[in-house]
């Protein structure tokens, strides 16, 4: 229901309908600034305020003979004003309008997406700590290393979400901007003040400069950040894929009653959410390397950015909006087998605590690289036979001379390699 819901909202953000009612508001929001002013008189700008209108399926016909979509809008809304029309769209250039509704959209987008974010960190603080005791095996290069817990690698999702948070806040920070200043920047038809106060009404901030369009760097960055957002979740999502494999299962993304796993085999249970979202952040990588493509734009401005751009904010902020609720989902249900979990620790018959036995025979006197040789020998013969790696040890003559059976039993502890999750989780605000 709630993903429904967000999508929805994100959806209608990039529809025609919301685009010229943000349109219709800029331009009469215009025509306020210039009435107090006394520029325009303030009876027609009521006047305008109580006719003004637009109709999609009109402008849409006025524009295949106009080629030009902001003409074609201000046209069909003159239509409906009548002689008070000559007011609309004074000093005003079509980027204007279009660069100042982008900063609009992008706002509404950006609250979606940071609700969607700080939703997410719910449900990972929830199930970090649910988890921050269950033992695991932690692995590097995707070969068993030491022991973790399930909850740390949660609260480490929790830990870059809270980055991603605060780089999107910023980002939205950065993208909330209004630009009225003319044709090429100069408010040579306008006046600064017309900008101020349609920025302000509209909750946007006023660029700096522009020229006939905002600088695209901005945007460029926004981008970037969505696909940084992105990239996270396609890291999260890649290791419960790993997690649910046959050979490992220690966990895996819900499969809800009725689900079909494959059309030829009635046993598969897919990660089929986890891999759309891996696919996704593809996409979101690939828009944000448009973005950047658009920073250069020649002279005052062209328009090989615009019809891009058509494309890649609609579908970049949808797209996340839904790889973020689809994620929430699969952290909420996803299923947890900590028997699993124990038997892949016990897997490589005690090889994990080989850096334990290490710096116990350095702290016995030994030579570091005397002991390094000594720990590798006995663990290759684990790798190589049906021992475990305590017997192994052992069996070796130098090893033993220095450890024995019971110090063995004390290194070979799981607690251990537990005792300092309280103060990460504490680090991380869980």
């Amino acid at each position: 229901m709630i993903a429904r819901y967000s999508l929805d909202k994100m959806k209608s953000i990039w529809q025609e309908e919301f685009k010229f009612a943000t349109m219709l508001a800029i331009e009469i929001l215009a025509l306020e600034a210039y009435a107090a002013k006394k520029i325009v008189p303030l009876p027609a700008v009521k006047r305008i305020k109580q006719k003004a209108k637009f109709n999609i399926a009109q402008i849409q016909k006025i524009e295949e003979k106009t080629q030009h979509d902001v003409v074609a809008f201000v046209s069909n809304v003159a239509q409906y004003i009548g002689k008070d029309a000559r007011y609309l769209h004074m000093g005003l250039t079509s980027s204007d309008i279009l660069d100042t509704t982008l900063g609009v959209q992008l706002k509404s987008a950006s609250d979606i997406l940071i609700e969607d974010l700080q939703n997410l960190l719910k449900v990972l603080a929830r199930k970090a700590s649910a988890y921050k005791d269950m033992v695991c095996i932690g692995r590097t290069h995707g070969v068993h290393a030491e022991p973790t817990t399930l909850g740390l690698k949660l609260a480490l999702w929790y830990d870059e979400t809270n980055r991603n948070l605060a780089r999107l806040k910023l980002a939205r920070q950065e993208i909330c901007l209004g630009k009225l200043s003319g044709a090429v920047g100069t408010y040579s038809n306008i006046e600064p003040f017309v900008e101020d106060y349609v920025c302000r009404k509209l909750g946007l901030r006023a660029v700096n400069i522009a020229t006939q369009v905002i600088q695209r760097d901005v945007y460029a960055q926004y981008m970037v950040t969505l696909a940084v957002v992105g990239a996270s979740l396609e890291k999260f999502a890649t290791e419960i894929r790993h997690l649910q494999k046959t050979e490992v299962l220690e966990a895996e993304e819900p499969f809800a009653r009725g689900q079909k796993g494959s059309s030829a085999m009635p046993h598969k249970r897919n990660p089929v959410i986890c891999e759309r979202i891996c696919g996704l952040a593809r996409l979101l990588r690939g828009n944000a390397q448009v973005a950047l493509e658009n920073v250069s734009l020649w002279h005052e401005r062209d328009i090989s950015h615009s019809s891009v751009e058509r494309v890649i904010f609609p579908d970049s902020t949808l797209a996340l909006d839904y790889m973020l609720n689809k994620f929430i989902q699969v952290v909420s249900g996803m299923k947890v087998y900590p028997d699993n979990m124990l038997a892949n620790l016990a897997k490589t018959r005690g090889l994990i605590f080989s850096q334990r036995v290490l710096i116990a025979l350095m702290n016995k006197g030994l030579a570091r690289p005397k002991a390094y040789d000594l720990v590798q020998k006995a663990a290759m013969q684990t790798w190589q036979g049906s021992a475990n790696f305590k017997e192994n040890l052992l069996a070796v003559p130098e090893a033993a001379k220095y450890l024995s059976a019971k110090d063995l039993d004390k290194i070979f502890d799981l607690d251990y390699y537990l005792r300092n999750v309280n103060k990460i989780f504490h680090k991380v605000g869980l």
